[in-house]
């Protein structure tokens, strides 16, 4: 049998040094995900000036916010099956596409039933985008720092949260109309530029045997290999033919997922009842919408704090940052509806609410793509997050039904907190359950020895 190389794909990507091109990949999935955070927070700031100009009642708000959340309950999973059939970088552009479309429709809403509805179609592309940026990115991060980079790209969340209030503040000639407007351009043009520069994941390519493709790649992420033209590659996974959704609870992953999906779902709870209806609490508490905006801007300001310390302990310590963050968290969303509580001390508050809650959840998107190999990657973080927006959309909805019965505001507050015990056993479960099914802290199994360029064809042949 003639020798002819192989290339081992997954140590290449563990082994590389961190360039220009993989700097490019983060920051093009920053952009993506900065538009997927401005429409998250976009609703929440529309929602006290729709209520004012189509003279509402601010309970009937709950619908319009757990619309967009509804439409990525369905969207996650159908982008991430065709994320993980198709390729990550289609599923992504068709995502920002259709979000960016719908939100500029918008702008012409002229009925609430119209915006319910039109919520509900730019949620089916928001749910689409995060299982693929997660999945592209875990396949191209170093393991040392995986979890990192991933909660890096995700911060664009976190960041795109802010902009919606400066857009109310600093630009109130527009209205709300303006903010549906901004929220639709720069998807679309998010959507070219991924189109143009955005590179498919490499280990997606190896199975599906994408030979030059994966050359080009691997050439980028090492300029210095050398590679033959009938060179053969592969990745230290079994590859897999279709999805079934039993795959993501099988070879030891009956508890995991299950577990994964509860944290999802308490996390996302907690985060969708404060981030939905914090700027309408507030300002029915006297603040005025620039103090609210810049409340609003701590708690961002918060989850990217959060987000940075969380996965830097993800990657050193494993899921106990999670569990820790969700205990932590309990007193401080409590202490938000403190009567009499002055401006600043509100700010303190929301900021390290932020760091917990958002923090979690940059964490916890992390988590997600490190828990599946690259064949199921797309479909078990689209599940995890399709769960998790049941969550998402009771949060708005409880609080709109407490509101609606005037509950009192620091009874309000209270609510998301029992969500958060629950994650927080749940974090510590999950904890106990990859330990044993990874053999360590660690959030992924380590893979086997393999050189990184062989002669050995029957090497190859040993993990295709």
């Amino acid at each position: 049998m003639e020798d002819r190389q192989t290339v081992n794909i997954t140590r290449l990507v563990d082994e590389q040094r961190i360039n220009l091109f993989g700097l490019s990949i983060i920051l093009l999935s920053f952009l993506v995900m900065f538009s997927d955070g401005y429409a998250l927070a976009a609703a929440a700031y529309a929602a006290p000036l729709i209520v004012r100009q189509w003279h509402l009642n601010r309970a009937v708000m709950g619908p319009v916010f757990s619309a967009s959340l509804f439409g990525m309950l369905f969207g996650a999973p159908i982008l991430g099956y065709l994320g993980d059939r198709f390729g990550r970088k289609g599923a992504i552009i068709f995502g920002c596409l259709l979000y960016g479309i719908s939100s500029l429709a918008i702008v012409e809403s002229r009925t609430l039933h119209q915006l319910i509805a039109l919520r509900f179609i730019s949620g089916l592309g928001l749910g689409g985008l995060p299982p693929n940026t997660i999945a592209l990115n875990a396949e191209f991060a170093p393991k040392r720092a995986r979890a990192t980079m991933i909660v890096f790209m995700f911060m664009g969340i976190t960041v795109g949260g802010i902009l919606p209030g400066a857009v109310t503040s600093y630009l109130p000639k527009y209205g709300w109309q303006g903010l549906f407007f901004i929220g639709g351009a720069f998807p679309i043009a998010v959507a070219f530029a991924v189109f143009l520069f955005l590179p498919e994941s490499i280990k997606f390519l190896v199975l599906r045997d994408a030979h030059e493709k994966v050359a080009k790649l691997a050439k980028k992420l090492s300029p210095g290999i050398s590679i033959s033209p009938d060179a053969k590659f592969l990745i230290e996974e079994k590859p897999r033919s279709g999805f079934s959704i039993r795959l993501i609870f099988a070879d030891g992953r009956a508890w995991m997922t299950p577990l994964l999906w509860i944290v999802f779902f308490s996390n996302l709870m907690a985060n969708f009842f404060l981030n939905s209806w914090m700027p309408t609490l507030f300002q029915d508490s006297g603040l005025s919408i620039r103090q609210t905006a810049l409340t609003m801007a701590m708690f961002y300001v918060g989850g990217i704090a959060g987000g940075i310390t969380i996965s830097r302990l993800l990657d050193k310590r494993g899921l106990a940052a999670i569990g820790i963050s969700f205990l932590l968290g309990c007193p401080i969303v409590a202490a938000i509806g403190t009567p009499g509580l002055s401006h600043n001390l509100l700010s303190i508050a929301v900021f390290f609410a932020g760091f917990c809650i958002l923090g979690n959840q940059l964490g916890l998107n992390a988590v997600s793509g490190l828990l599946y190999p690259t064949a199921i990657r797309s479909n078990g973080v689209g599940w995890a997050n399709a769960i998790g927006r049941f969550g998402a959309i009771s949060g708005p909805m409880i609080g709109g039904w407490l509101i609606g019965r005037h509950l009192p505001l620091q009874r309000l507050f209270l609510v998301p907190v029992a969500p958060m015990a629950v994650g927080a056993a749940a974090s510590f479960a999950l904890m106990r359950v990859c330990f044993t099914l990874f053999g360590g802290r660690h959030l992924e199994s380590e893979g086997r020895s393999v050189p990184l360029v062989s002669a050995k064809t029957t090497m190859a042949d040993k993990f295709r």
